[in-house]
Formats: C-alpha cells, structure tokens, sequence
C-alpha cells in the first residue's frame, strides 16, 4: 500500500486526511496552524518537520492549499517535494488554481521523475470529511490507473477530464461559474422573500420540492433561515477566489460571463462587509439592505 502525504490540513486537507487514514493509508502530514497538526496527529498521522520530510515519506502527496503561489512554492521550490519524493511518485493536485498555474508547475516537474494529477475537486467540507468529494483528474491513463486506490479513499465519483495538466482546473472553473451563479440566486431570492415576509421553512419547502431543487440551493437556503454564516466549513474567501479564476479564464479566451459576473458582485460585497464569514454572509449584506431577515 502506497505511503501518502498532504501539505494543508485545514476544512478541506483534515477530510482527506481522516479517510486516507481510515482506509489503511499511512499519511505524514504538514500545516502552519498547530491546533490542526494537533488535531492530526490524534486521528492517527504523522507529523512531518517540512515539506521535505513530506516528500520523503511518501508516495502519493495530496497538495489542498489556498492558491497557485502556495503550491507552487511547495511542488517546486528549492526544498520542495520535487527535489525529495522518491523517483515513480505523484503530487495529486487537489487545490484549486488557475489552469495557467497547473501548466507551469507541470512544466516545472519535466524531467524529475514525479508525476502531476491535477485533480480539483468539489463537495466542500461535507464531502471531505465524509469521503464522497467528485474528483476532476487529469493525467495520463497509466498514472490515475496507478493511483487510483489513493483517489478513492477519498472520493466517491473521479472523472478522468483529460491528459494534460491543467484540464482539470478548467473543469473547475467552469464549474464554479455554475456554483457560484446559483449562489447569487439563491442569496436574492432569500432577500426578497425576507421582504415580503414569507416563511424561511415554507421557502424551503417549496425550492427544494420544485425544478429548482439542487444540492447547491438546498444547502444555502438552509443555512441562511438556520442563520449560520460562519463555522460551516465554506469560507467566502474560497468561492471568492475560485470565482476570480473563473472569471480571469473567460477574459483570457474571450467568453462573455454575465451570470458568474453578477455572482462575483455579491461575493466581492460580501466579503468586503464579512470577509471571515461564509458563502452566506452574502445574504446578510442584502438583508441589511432592505431591512428584513429571513428565518425558518
């Protein structure tokens, strides 16, 4: 069984943690935060003093961290893994990053003898944490076929998107320019409900028995009548930035974008009031607005 490793334990790296140690992986691990290394050691890992000593000690390192800087730093970096994996290796890259990015690092990695899997993902931290994330990988049939038991100890649906690295960022953008839009939707609907006094529970009812039922919605909606806008494990500051990659991708090809441009309004407000609150602070922005909430 493949030795494992992860670089960035927070919402979502402690998810891939815990079911890789679940399904019998021996994972080291390395994070800044102490109370998260804390928290990793006691589900069983090991602690890693360095990226290096991350590399050493494994076969297969998942990279979860903020942005392309971070992971790019880590994968190519004069003490970076590339320098201390074991030749025949793979960095699974499950942060997501423009594609431009992916394209660099795996430019970066010609010749070192360590593969890339560049493998966003989605689910969020229910997903993480419960093993079911979808992942978007791409690379090389013989590379996923290799590493496929360590993908799915931690997933339960991998498409293959592609060979080249940086297919599957753009799978992930696109995608978020989907799951952002039905984000500002929902925030407005709620927002007009709150105004005209409609019950949050009788709202809900209705959206999630209706065509417009998604996973995406239902989640939101009950969030915001539960009034949780924080500690839900979706920071706005990630959805706020994988919206700008989206975004920066459509420029960059030329792609008129106007739904997944209104939705980056609601997140660049929202953020700007509440940037340590989650996706659904956005909808506290509004309410704030018209003067109204809207409860279950």
């Amino acid at each position: 069984m493949k030795r494992t490793g992860i670089i960035g334990l927070g919402d979502m790296g402690s998810g891939l943690a815990k079911n890789l140690i679940e399904n019998g992986f021996e994972v080291t691990g390395l994070d800044l935060s102490e109370d998260r290394m804390n928290a990793f050691l006691k589900m069983g890992g090991k602690q890693a003093e360095s990226i290096a000593d991350v590399g050493m000690n494994a076969d297969a390192v998942f990279i979860m961290v903020m942005n392309g800087h971070q992971a790019k730093s880590i994968i190519l970096g004069e003490a970076g893994l590339v320098s201390h994996m074991p030749k025949g290796g793979a960095v699974i890259l499950t942060a997501t990053i423009k594609p431009s990015e992916a394209r660099d690092i795996a430019e970066g990695m010609l010749g070192s003898g360590i593969k890339l899997i560049d493998s966003p993902v989605s689910g969020g931290f229910k997903g993480a944490q419960d093993g079911t994330l979808t992942m978007m990988a791409a690379a090389a049939a013989p590379v996923l076929d290799e590493y496929k038991s360590v993908m799915e100890a931690v997933s339960k649906t991998i498409h293959r998107v592609g060979e080249r690295s940086g297919d599957g960022q753009v799978m992930k953008a696109c995608l978020q320019t989907l799951i952002g839009s039905i984000f500002g939707a929902t925030f407005e609907a709620a927002s007009l409900a709150a105004k005209a006094g409609v019950s949050g529970q009788a709202l809900y009812d209705v959206f999630s028995t209706s065509g417009a039922s998604c996973g995406v919605a239902n989640g939101a909606l009950e969030n915001i009548i539960d009034r949780k806008f924080e500690g839900t494990g979706s920071g706005i500051g990630t959805m706020h930035k994988d919206l700008t990659i989206s975004l920066n991708m459509a420029e960059e090809l030329g792609v008129p974008m106007f739904m997944a441009s209104s939705a980056m309004q609601i997140f660049h407000q929202g953020k700007a009031k509440y940037p340590d609150g989650d996706n659904w602070i956005c909808t506290r922005v509004m309410e704030e607005v018209v003067g109204a909430e809207l409860h279950r």
